[in-house]
């Protein structure tokens, strides 16, 4: 059975979507941005900047669910450009240094808000 997850520790969603769901086994999450709770939106700041402020918000919404980083199985890692793929990944690996899980990072034309990054997971609660 489908139940949502929502936490106030992450930006809340403004949308017809959840901050996550889960059947009780898996979680998944939607794609985090850089914009805090308190609705500062990050657009402006380096990518290290906005990829840190994006996995607190994936980390707010996996505890929430019941899960930590070392749960995660998938990310994906979408950014506005391919170029700033080192700059993220140094600040993505202080998040998963151990056993990192599967990634895909893809360079896309637009992101919400205008932001350079947004990072989606899916964990294990098993």
């Amino acid at each position: 059975m489908k139940r949502i997850v929502s936490t106030d520790e992450a930006p809340e969603a403004v949308g017809a979507y959840s901050q996550a769901t889960t059947n009780g086994s898996l979680l998944f999450t939607a794609g985090q941005i850089p914009l805090t709770t308190d609705g500062e939106l990050l657009a402006d700041e380096s990518i290290t900047a906005q990829t840190e402020q994006a996995l607190d918000n994936l980390v707010a919404v996996l505890e929430e669910g019941g899960a930590s980083p070392e749960d995660v199985l998938k990310v994906t890692v979408f950014l506005g450009d391919i170029d700033d793929f080192e700059e993220m990944n140094e600040t993505y690996a202080g998040y998963f240094d151990e056993e990192p899980p599967a990634r895909s990072a893809v360079e896309v034309a637009n992101l919400p808000k205008g932001v350079g990054v947004e990072v989606e997971a899916i964990a294990s609660l098993e």
